[in-house]
Parts: structure tokens; sequence; C-alpha cells
């Protein structure tokens, strides 16, 4: 009895539940906005995120995060990342995409496919571990962190993998925001040719709105149709990141992989019911029986949902590993920018720009 009852306090404390977590996660969504409000130049994501990194590493929260609050903040990084993708569709109407035109249409996904695999081959040839090379490739090719999220939720990728995806994304969306903007003029871009430019290269919905309203209305409108053009797109890239999953986990050595222990890896949906969870926002949101105000609610719940879910993977990551693979990533970071920039520039200008 005397050893039920030593026994009985170590269950509960290495099994404390996601509440720890969840609250956690909701105190910072809640300091992210307050300072989103205070500085509205300031995305809320990138905020929530930054505040997961620091809350890592702060010497009396740090323990915490990597105890107590694990369990929810790994729920957070993923189920409440997948419910705000699937709001994310109610964001993209067809009529809007068809708006833009076919030059555009054609261009967007030649952009996406060229930074996709072009980051991507750079990362595997820079000796990036894990699933960091397609996650940030996913990540500056689609929309951020959410498609970074989406694909290693499909892809079962380690935390610490995602996290560093994440990371890498957001401070490159953050430097796009600052130094777009300054090169409108020497390149030669009128209002709208620059938003194209905007939501074709920059990473996050909120990044793009930050960088392309400073051109104007025009501009914003533009930036805003492209981007979601992108996020479109992460439908069909979850699905084929899911489909190679399951032929990889048909042949034999697949049962030894990582995460199959003694054979009989669970397959994966060839679709994630997120991704159709996605499409069918998509659908709602073309059907136009939405209310503003139905669709306005929405993009408020969407963003306190990524808040949380990207604190949570911030919260995951360490940058002491960040460090010693510095050069390699902040050299992939660089260059994927260059390739995303450079491709979407010139897209617009053969699109008319």
């Amino acid at each position: 009895m005397a050893l039920l009852r030593e026994r009985a306090p170590t269950g509960r404390a290495a099994l404390p539940g996601p509440l720890p977590g969840l609250a956690l996660a909701a105190a910072a969504v809640a300091a992210a906005w307050a300072v989103h409000l205070l500085l509205p130049g300031v995305p809320l994501l990138t905020t929530a995120l930054v505040l997961g990194i620091a809350a890592a590493h702060l010497p009396r929260l740090g323990p915490v995060v990597r105890g107590r609050a694990r369990p929810g903040l790994t729920f957070a990084g993923r189920r409440l990342m997948r419910v705000g993708i699937v709001l994310l569709g109610l964001a993209l109407g067809l009529d809007d995409v068809l708006g833009l035109g076919w030059a555009t249409a054609l261009t967007v996904p030649a952009v996406v496919g060229a930074t996709l695999l072009g980051t991507w081959w750079l990362g595997r040839r820079l000796g990036l571990p894990g699933d960091q090379p397609l996650l940030v490739a996913v990540g500056y090719a689609i929309c951020g962190a959410s498609a970074v999220g989406a694909v290693a939720e499909a892809r079962e990728s380690e935390e610490r993998d995602a996290a560093a995806a994440v990371a890498l994304v957001t401070l490159c969306g953050t430097l796009a925001v600052l130094v777009l903007p300054l090169l409108q003029g020497p390149l030669g871009l009128g209002d709208a040719a620059f938003g194209r430019w905007v939501g074709a290269s920059v990473h996050d919905v909120g990044q793009v709105v930050a960088a392309a309203r400073t051109a104007g209305p025009e501009a914003l409108g533009e930036a805003v149709m492209v981007k979601l053009m992108r996020v479109a797109l992460l439908a069909p890239v979850v699905a084929a990141v899911a489909l190679s999953v399951r032929r990889r986990l048909r042949h034999p050595a697949a049962a030894v992989a990582p995460g199959a222990a003694g054979g009989g890896a669970r397959r994966p949906p060839l679709v994630p019911l997120f991704v159709l969870g996605f499409l069918a926002a998509v659908a709602l949101r073309s059907t136009g029986l939405l209310p503003g105000a139905v669709l306005g609610g929405a993009h408020a719940v969407r963003e306190l949902l990524l808040a949380a879910a990207l604190f949570a993977l911030g919260s995951a990551v360490r940058l002491p590993s960040l460090v010693r693979g510095g050069g390699r990533v902040a050299l992939l970071g660089l260059a994927a920018w260059g390739v995303v920039a450079g491709a979407s520039y010139g897209g617009v200008l053969l699109a008319g720009g």
C-alpha cells in the first residue's frame, strides 16, 4: 500500500492532461492580441510565435512548457491548427479567384511549384535534418505557418522539425514586410502589380496585408486575392504528401521506420479530414449564403486558434539546436526568399504587371 501511495503522485505528474498547456496558450493569445491592438502593424500570429519561443527559454516558465504544459501545447499545435486551417477556407471564394484573370490564375501555381521544389531541393542539399526541407518549402510556397502545420500533420513530422520550420518561415516573412515596400519604386511596379507580387511572395496572410497596404487599397485587394489562390493550393499539396506517405508504408522497409514500431504502421488518410473541411469551407463561402457577420466572426476565431497553435509550435523551438545548424538554416531561408521573390516578380511581369 505504501508503494502504491508513492507511485500515485508520480503518475499524476507524468500525465497532467491538456488543461495547463491550453491555459498557458490562452494567456499567450490574450497577450499577443493586446500587443496587436496597441501596435496594429505587428501581426497577431507573429507575436504569438515569438511569445512561444520566449516562453520555452525563460528560466521559470521553460520547465513548465517542457513538462506540465506539454500535453496541452501539443494538442493546440495539432488540433487547434487543424480547425484554424478549416476556417481559413471561408476566406476564399471561387468567384474571387476567377476575377483575377487567367494569366494570374496560371502564374500562381507555377510560382508555387518552383518555390516548393527549389526550396525542398536546396534544403536536402544543405543537409537539414528530418522533414525540415519539406516543411520550410511548403511554408514559403503556400501560406507560412499554416501550411507547415498542415503538412507536418499529414506527414506526422517531429514537433521540433515543424517548430524550426515555423520559426524560419515566420522570421523571413516578417523581414519581407519591411523590405518589399522599399523595392516597389526601384522595380517599377504599379500599385496593382506590387500587390500581386506581395501576394505571390509573402508567406502568411497577415504579413501580406501588412506589406501590401503600404501601397494603398488597390494593392491590398490584389495581394489578398493572389494570396488566397496560394492558400487554395494547400489542399492538393497536403493530399500529395499524404499519398506519398501511404506509398512509402506499402514497402516492407516502412514497417521498421521510426514511429512504426513492430510493423503495421498506421496509414494516413489519402486526404486528411481537415483538408476536406477546408475544401468544404471554400465551397460554402463560394455559395454567397454566409452573411458578413458570420465571415467576420469566423475570421476572428481562426486568428485566435492559429495564434494558440503558433504559440504552441514556438514553445517547441530550441534556439541552441537552431544555432548549431544556423548557417545552413539561414542560407536556406535567404535562398528560398530569393527564389519566391524572383519567381513571383517574373510571374507578375509575364501576367502583364
